[in-house]
């Protein structure tokens, strides 16, 4: 699968990731796993799969495309 998240947007999902955790934590509720998604998935791997049958790509030009 090839690399399709850019730096800004994985520090974005990183940041949302971590607030839905500790969010989860706080409330007490299993609804904060639901972080580990844009955390994990698309934040650590840099790929999302929503994006893919759209054909998106937040990466720039110069960034490496490669695949994970």
């Amino acid at each position: 699968m090839k690399k399709n998240v850019g730096s800004v947007d994985r520090l974005l999902r990183l940041i949302l990731g971590a607030v839905i955790i500790v969010w989860g934590v706080y409330d007490e509720s299993w609804w904060g796993l639901i972080g580990l998604i844009p955390l994990l998935m698309t934040g650590l791997m840099n790929w999302c799969p929503i994006y893919v049958p759209f054909k998106i790509s937040t990466i720039k030009a110069g960034d490496n495309k490669k695949e994970i």
